[in-house]
Order: structure tokens, then C-alpha cells, then sequence
């Protein structure tokens, strides 16, 4: 196999820990991650000949809902299984199936998810004969309708049933030939992905076989379950050198007997960037044409495009201009979505202190042109700051000891806000609410009234020494509508917690028996001579103003 020995020795590894006599090991599924056409699934294909074991291979173009996936790797994950030959392959011999999920990256997690309509909802005879026909004139002639001694024409599509029916016309030839074609389109399969990862993250958990997953971009996976993380090996295959690309061509056009100049061979290696499998696509398509300049002419240049990863580790390895419709093209982000690397990586990319300094000097003036696109809308802005934050960052650096980071990192940035969405989330709908009930703004609930809520709940948590501030806590909670989430935000705690749930939950009546003095009309107040409202003596009297509420909360 051509490049990335590291990650093959760390798949055979891995292998070989499932020939323990001890049983499957800790890691039961092994994660290949790469570009595509670096070698992911023929390493997993070679790996399963070399050890003499099964394979099942579930690729993009089957059927991997999870339906497919518990019928056919569930299945071969707990049993035993027969080779290509025919031999059973036994588990205590050290013999497996290899279980190859491809591009597993595809799939969708939930049985609801699709990337359309509903492939399994059957559509109605009418609206099948309405799709197949267009209009009741074309049905008509088609079935025969209207000419004595057939039965009569529709006059509305309202007319037929949604499932067909038993008089005349549903008895002609034409008519049971739709109705025969329609009951297959009724039965037919479920091609989609959906449910597809709930299916494997519950494979990887039970499985008695080796698993191998191939992805071009694990986030997917790991956003939806941490056992992607945690409960796989991670094996990385990166782009293969050019070095590599430039043997397998050379010894594929001999093996094959293909002419190809030299010029059109580098020029293939080039628009490959370090994808093997297009780089063989390409040698093919010039290969009908005879060596010259009309192979280059063929080729042009391939439109790929590029990750925030690889390009970061370009700008700050290769010290040149980079056109800010190159960066589109290749990247196909705004100059904010690249601002936030550029800002991560710059300073694991020189150790000069000088050199560091006048490269963040560049990126603040890249920072100022996007605010003013942003506050005045003069987007015409982006393009220079796409290249003062890339080419003026990177040539600035090259002045210096600049090199090529060790490892790219994720922004910090990004990954706090991604990981405290739903804690804005809450924040944001308490606000809204609150501001609701005091007509107020969200940001003057957020200067005032916040405060004063978190004071209150975070009070409330004190116990029976707490009982009046828990009485205060519950009616907010009523008042505002604040669901459990909400207040485990307010107090601090947990959803599921005794307190939290005590504060959301109805209120207790209270079991004191009324006299008749309880039960006597309230007398209203009487007013004084000038019509207005006596002041309250007592200052923690709730004002009745919503002005006087607002000033009140804001004091806290």
C-alpha cells in the first residue's frame, strides 16, 4: 500500500489486540479519518486479506438505515461467520469478520431525519395516476373511458379514490396494470440513512467482531455520541505526497501500457493534491489522447475545496499572496469564519517575539476592515481584509523564523460558543420572558433584572431558613413560566434536582383550617380626598407601577 505507513501500522495494531484469547478488546471499532482517496477503505479491505479474515462492507451506495445496519452488520457482529471460501471463521481461533462501514460520516442519527420527502410514504392512486397522466383526458384515453360500452369519463380527480375502488373502470386492463404498478411503489424498500449512527453507536457497545468506520470529517460523528471519541481508535490518514502519487502513476501507465508525457504527469500530480484515487481518474481520462500538449489541455484544474485546517497550515507555511477569490473558491467561507484561526494558530507559528507582534499587527487591521463592513455594510471591505489577515499575516512571519505550526488547532473561541449554545439559549428565554412581563428590553432585563432573579432563586436554595425567599422563587417561577431548565440556571443546580422540581411543581395548598374571618370580603381601600392613593407605609410593599418595578429591580 502507497503512503501513510504510521496509520497502517496503527490499524494493524489495533488489529491484532483482537487476537487476544481474552476477547474483544476495550477499543472494539476503529475510526479511519481522512481526505478521500488517501487509502482509508483499502487499507481496511487489505488489512481483512492479509489476516485471512471475513468482510462485510456497507458502502454509501447500500441501503444503511437502521433497519439494514441490525440486519446485516448487527447480525455479523454476533456471530460467527463464513469466509469468501466457504470455511467458518471461528472467534476463539482468532479468526473474524471485519465489519467495513463506509463513509460513515453520510449517515443520519435519528429515524426521522432525511434529506427529503419520505421515501417510505406511500402516495395515494390518485395522486399516482394525477403524477403518471396530468390530466383526466390523457387518463381517460388511456383506460378507454367514455366510448360505450366503458364506463364514463372522470369528471374530477376527487372522484377517484385515494386507494382505488370496485367499479368498472378499476376493472379494465389498463386499470389493473396502474393499480399493479402502484402497489410496488408501496413496497418499495427504504434506501435512505436515517437512523444509521443510533444503530452503529449501539453496534460498537455489543459487537463481537472487528468494526472499521472510514470518515472524511468525524465532527458529525462526534457531536451525536461521545463514543465516537472515547470508544473507538482514531487513526488518521492524511493527503499522500506527491513523491508517492508520482511512482503509482508511473508504474500504473507501465503496467497498463498507457502513453503519458512527462508534463501531463506532473501536471496530474499537481491537481491531485495528494488524492490518489483522482490523480488515477485523471491518468485514465488523458490516456485516450496521444502524449503532447492536448493531455495538459484535458487536465485544467481540478475545483477542490479546502478545510479551514489545511488551508491555515498553507497560509502560515507558504509565505505569499492569497487573492481573496482564491480563498473563497478553495474555502467557500466568509473572511469572519477565517479570522478566528488565523487568530488560534498565529502564535504557534513563530517563537521572535518582534515577528509575532507585527503579524498581529496585520491581523488587527484585518479586524478593523470587518467591523467597518459590518457597522457601515461596506462588504466591499472583505476582500482586503482577506488578504492582509492571509498574505500580509504570512509574509510578515517568513521576515521572521516563521514555520508551519506543529498542529492546528480548533479555535478556543468557536468551541466555548459551541459548547454554550444551550446555555444561551436558557439565558435568552428568561430574559425575553422577564422583559415580557416588565416591559422591558432584553438588554435592560439583562443589566437589571437578571441580577435580581439569580439573587432570588440562589436564596431560595437555603432550606427551611429559606422558606420565604422559596415562596417568592415559585411565584416568579409561576409568573415568568420558567420551565425546569430555567430555573437550574437561575439556582445553579440540576434539572432533575428535589428543589428545582420543588419550585417548578404546583404549590401547595395550605392545610390551616379558615375561620370566618378568612372567609369575610376584603373591604376595599378607602382614598383620601384628593383622590389619590395613600403611599405604602411599609417599603417591601410591592409597588403597583410598572415604572416604580422597573427602578425597584434596578436597584438590586
Amino acid at each position: 500500500m502507497t503512503g501513510n505507513p504510521q496509520a497502517v501500522e496503527e490499524l494493524r495494531r489495533w488489529a491484532k489486540s483482537w487476537q487476544s484469547p481474552r476477547g474483544p478488546p476495550r477499543l472494539r471499532a476503529a475510526l479511519l479519518e481522512g481526505p478521500p482517496g488517501v487509502g482509508k477503505t483499502t487499507a481496511a479491505v487489505a488489512l481483512a486479506h492479509d489476516l485471512g479474515w471475513g468482510l462485510v462492507e456497507m458502502n454509501a451506495s447500500d441501503a444503511r438505515n437502521r433497519q439494514a445496519i441490525e440486519q446485516v452488520a448487527g447480525r455479523a457482529a454476533q456471530t460467527n461467520a463464513f469466509s469468501l471460501t466457504g470455511e467458518l471463521l471461528s472467534a476463539h481461533r482468532g479468526q473474524h469478520t471485519l465489519i467495513l462501514l463506509d463513509e460513515a460520516d453520510c449517515l443520519f442519527s435519528r429515524d426521522t431525519e432525511s434529506t427529503g420527502v419520505d421515501a417510505t410514504a406511500p402516495i395515494s392512486f390518485r395522486e399516482f395516476l394525477r403524477n403518471r397522466y396530468g390530466s383526466l383526458p390523457a387518463l381517460a384515453t388511456a383506460w378507454g373511458l367514455g366510448a360505450r360500452p366503458a364506463p364514463p369519463a372522470f369528471g374530477d380527480w376527487s372522484e377517484i379514490p385515494p386507494s382505488g375502488g370496485r367499479s368498472k373502470a378499476f376493472r379494465l386492463p389498463a386499470a389493473q396494470r396502474d393499480l399493479s404498478d402502484w402497489s410496488e411503489t408501496k413496497s418499495r424498500p427504504d434506501l435512505t440513512d436515517r437512523g444509521g449512527l443510533g444503530a452503529i453507536a449501539k453496534l460498537i457497545r455489543e459487537t463481537r467482531q472487528p468494526i472499521v468506520l472510514t470518515v472524511n470529517d468525524p465532527k458529525s460523528l462526534n457531536r451525536y455520541s461521545p463514543i465516537f471519541r472515547t470508544g473507538v481508535a482514531r487513526i488518521s490518514f492524511w493527503p499522500l505526497r506527491d513523491e508517492d502519487i508520482k511512482s503509482v502513476i508511473r508504474r500504473t501507465a507501465v503496467d497498463q501500457r498507457l502513453q503519458i508525457s512527462s508534463a501531463a504527469a506532473d501536471a496530474i500530480v499537481h491537481r491531485s493534491r495528494g488524492d490518489l484515487r483522482a490523480a488515477l481518474n485523471d491518468l485514465d481520462a488523458v490516456s485516450a489522447l496521444p502524449p503532447g500538449p492536448e493531455q495538459e489541455v484535458l487536465l485544467g484544474t481540478r475545483d477542490v475545496t479546502t478545510d479551514f485546517f489545511e488551508l491555515t497550515r498553507e497560509i502560515l507555511d507558504f509565505p505569499r499572496v492569497y487573492r481573496s477569490v482564491e480563498i473563497r473558491n478553495r474555502l467557500d467561507a466568509t473572511p469572519d469564519d477565517v479570522f478566528p484561526w488565523m487568530e488560534e494558530n498565529l502564535p504557534r507559528s513563530t517563537r521572535d517575539p518582534s515577528a509575532r507582534l507585527a503579524a498581529y499587527e496585520e491581523l488587527a487591521d484585518a479586524d478593523l476592515m470587518l467591523s467597518r463592513a459590518r457597522r457601515f455594510r461596506t462588504y466591499g471591505l472583505w476582500s482586503y481584509a482577506s488578504e492582509v489577515m492571509t498574505g500580509g499575516v504570512s509574509l510578515t512571519l517568513a521576515r521572521g523564523d516563521g514555520h508551519a505550526p506543529d498542529r492546528i488547532a480548533f479555535p478556543q473561541f468557536l468551541g466555548e460558543m459551541g459548547r454554550s449554545r444551550a446555555v444561551r439559549a436558557i439565558r435568552s428565554s428568561i430574559l425575553a420572558k422577564s422583559g415580557r412581563l416588565l416591559h422591558i428590553s432584553r438588554r435592560k432585563a439583562a443589566e437589571s433584572a437578571l441580577d435580581f432573579l439569580m439573587v432570588a432563586f440562589q436564596e431560595a436554595r437555603g432550606g427551611r431558613r429559606a422558606r420565604g425567599e422559596a415562596d417568592l422563587a415559585r411565584r416568579l417561577t409561576k409568573e415568568l413560566g420558567l420551565t425546569a431548565e430555567e430555573v437550574a440556571y437561575l439556582t445553579g443546580g440540576m434539572p432533575d434536582d428535589r428543589r428545582v422540581q420543588a419550585l417548578v411543581g404546583p404549590e401547595k395548598e395550605s392545610v390551616e383550617p379558615r375561620t370566618s374571618a378568612d372567609l369575610a370580603p376584603v373591604p376595599e381601600p378607602s382614598l383620601p380626598e384628593n383622590g389619590r392613593s395613600a403611599k405604602a407605609e411599609t417599603p417591601d410593599e410591592f409597588p403597583q407601577s410598572s415604572k416604580k418595578t422597573q427602578r425597584r429591580l434596578g436597584d438590586y
